[in-house]
């Protein structure tokens, strides 16, 4: 039976990623986490959000002017879920704030202290107003609201940056001013000197608080109260798309407007007093909606770059790299390949492989071209540099970099500009499709003909994530897949769709229709009484006409494990629906970000590794690649990483319409760890 979607159960996208992100915040409140893994938890939640508000939220704000017909198109009124979402994130903000403040109550037990600017002794103060003096004061300029000129304008606020809204007394009068705190990120935290064995460190938040009174000496104030502030903007573009000779113009103008988006949410210290925060409102013509009392410490995904100070148990354990025990790194990794594929799970295994590959193709005098698409680079990036290396080595290098890279942008086009220049063919591919797809073919002559030899990825060519993202790569000759890259590549190059695929499953082209096919084929064989699996596993599931599939292929008796990290509109356990349906969410250490779909197919299974979530967007309106696994040693080595997932009883949570994130609890006495356990699997193969 096909359903009709309007009647299928459907978890709202945006409040199922709140629920992900509250997962997050689990870890934080986890006591088996190592006290600064759960701060910088802390961190990435409210990094999670700033993004969520940025965009989402911007999103649904933009729906709520044309409420009706947006409603009916949708099946929901945003303005409904902006309240739902507000309701959630408040909640989520005070549970915020009582972690913290256990988290750094903890931490001062392991001789760690963050202090303020009450807890400033005589010795300490004169260290901070020394550094205050040397390294703060020459880049504060505070903007003075009262007395001057045009009281009614008010200056714009630059989105995610942490101000001082400040009020100063002076006998009867009243004044305020604005005051930007004018560093980010590691420089943020200053380390005073260590007293005895108790570290201290003051955010420089605190130091600006306590050095005021040096800044707005001049008006002879009785008292200053200075309250943190933070906008966050809507951050999606406004681009003439169908102006191709153009695009990048557009791109360029369109990042310098970023800074003046539409206001989301106005975070602002919850001590504020109300006369304050009416004067905020007034001035700065804000609906009530935005306003969201935070922790006195905005932007708190600064707390990623906390020192790491004190104890060695305060941080998870160092695990080192693993070497492919099918690789022998001192000889050419082509020759390698040329006898099987070979498969890096991140990031258990080294990244220097695929750095290796493309250093190698720089420099052989056979390789004659290089082919990759690039989406998100490292800040220092050593695939840049292979690049360029081999361009001036005299190879063929054609990159497809996506400007439209969210939040890369900036960065993406000055990537662009240096390949460019040392003589790298740059693409930007598609204007109306995003290329997500994560491929690299290099072509070589040997004896007289042209081998092909690729890296096909669920990731970004990117170093420093793949320390961190749990993600695959496979390197392979096969023909049929190298074939299909020729083609995908002369698509991108041609900007149309190549028709023919032999076995790559290409969005936005054929990947909906071979994954319904793909799923119908395991629904004919739970009818037939045969074994009917299927496993998935990605970052997101929202798109309802898969969902409805996969509630058909439930009702047919097909059993299907997903493992989702983070949204899922997908209703599990429901009757009627998908009685035969278990989602899971594993959050820990790494971020999982690898993407597996696996067909049982009555015993002659297929596995696929994709950059593709199940997001009508990677669906419909991106290039994104998934690709086959021929190789037995690597497929039984997938299907082991999933049979360990699907028993983590220790980080994974049940995903359902009850939104409880509870995790899952032993079938047995022995506790599963999925990410650990893979871990020492693949340690074992080297050992």
């Amino acid at each position: 039976m096909i359903l009709n979607s309007k009647q299928i159960p459907l978890i709202n996208r945006e409040i199922s990623w709140l629920h992900f992100n509250e997962r997050v915040l689990q870890e934080a409140a986890d006591e088996t986490v190592p006290l600064l893994e759960r701060l910088r938890f802390l961190a990435i939640f409210s990094s999670n959000l700033d993004e969520f508000y940025r965009v989402r939220v911007a999103t649904l704000t933009r729906l709520v002017n044309v409420n009706t017909t947006a409603k009916e198109l949708l099946g929901y009124s945003p303005k409904k879920i902006l309240n739902q979402i507000k309701e959630r994130v408040i909640l989520a903000e005070c549970q915020f704030d009582e972690l913290y403040n256990a988290i750094i109550n903890a931490l001062y037990k392991e001789k760690i202290a963050i202090i303020n600017k009450h807890q400033l002794n005589a010795l300490r103060s004169s260290y901070v107003r020394n550094y205050f003096q040397e390294h703060v004061l020459p880049r504060l300029v505070p903007i003075m609201l009262t007395g001057r000129k045009n009281e009614d304008s008010f200056p714009t606020l630059k989105d995610r940056r942490v101000y001082f809204f400040v009020k100063v007394f002076r006998k009867n009068k009243v004044m305020y001013s604005l005051l930007e705190i004018p560093f980010q990120g590691p420089s943020r935290f200053v380390i005073l000197p260590k007293e005895g064995s108790l570290n201290l460190i003051i955010l420089l938040d605190d130091i600006i608080r306590f050095c005021l009174n040096e800044l707005y000496f001049i008006f002879n104030h009785d008292k200053i109260e200075p309250y943190a502030i933070q906008v966050i903007r809507d951050a999606e573009l406004d681009l003439d798309t169908n102006v191709d000779e153009k695009f990048i113009d557009a791109l360029t103008k369109s990042l310098k407007h970023r800074e003046k988006g539409r206001p989301m949410r106005l975070l602002y210290e919850s001590g504020m007093p109300q006369d304050m925060l009416r004067y905020l409102v007034e001035k700065m013509n804000m609906p009530t909606e935005v306003l969201i009392p935070g922790n006195r410490y905005l932007n708190f995904s600064d707390f990623i770059y906390f020192p790491a100070i004190g104890a060695a148990k305060l941080e998870y354990p160092p695990l080192p790299s693993l070497s492919l025990s099918r690789i022998d790194r001192r000889r050419s990794i082509f020759d390698q390949m040329a006898k099987s594929d070979f498969f890096l799970c991140l990031p258990y295994h080294s990244y220097d492989y695929v750095i290796n590959f493309l250093r190698e193709a720089a420099i052989d005098p056979r390789v004659v071209s290089i082919h990759i698409t690039l989406y998100r680079l490292a800040v220092n990036s050593n695939v840049i540099n292979a690049l360029i290396s081999a361009a001036r080595n005299g190879k063929k290098v054609e990159c497809i970099l996506e400007l439209k890279a969210r939040f890369d942008e900036e960065a993406n086009l000055s990537w662009g500009k240096k390949l460019a220049k040392a003589g790298v063919q740059v693409n930007i591919g598609f204007v109306a499709y995003k290329v997500h797809a994560k491929v690299c073919l290099v072509k070589r002559e040997e004896k007289g003909k042209i081998v092909d030899y690729a890296i096909l990825a669920t990731g970004n060519f990117n170093e420093k994530t793949a320390g961190s993202y749990s993600d695959f790569n496979l390197f392979t000759i096969h023909k049929d897949i190298v074939s299909d890259l020729e083609n995908l590549f002369a698509s991108l190059r041609r900007k149309e769709f190549h028709p023919d695929y032999r076995c790559l499953i290409v969005s936005p082209l054929d990947a909906r229709k071979k994954l319904m096919a793909l799923i119908d084929r395991e629904i004919e064989h739970a009818r037939k009484r045969k074994k009917a699996t299927i496993i998935l596993k990605m970052n997101s599931l929202s798109d309802e006409e898969i969902i409805n599939k996969l509630y058909e292929a439930s009702n047919a008796g097909v059993v299907v494990d997903l493992i989702i990290r983070g949204m899922c509109c997908l209703v599990p356990n429901k009757k009627g629906f998908s009685e035969n349906i278990q989602v899971r969410s594993i959050v820990d250490r790494f971020l999982e970000h690898g993407r597996i779909w696996t067909f049982s197919n009555n015993g002659n299974e297929e596995i696929y590794l994709t950059s593709a979530d199940l997001m009508t967007r990677n669906l419909d309106r991106r290039v994104e690649v998934g690709f086959p696994i021929y190789d037995e040693k690597i497929k039984k080595e997938i299907k082991d990483i999933l049979e360990m997932q699907l028993q983590d009883n220790t980080k994974s949570r049940e995903v359902n319409g009850l939104h409880g994130n509870l995790y899952f609890s032993p079938i047995t006495s022995k506790r599963h760890r999925s990410q650990t356990e893979i871990y020492q699997y693949f340690k074992d193969k080297i050992e």
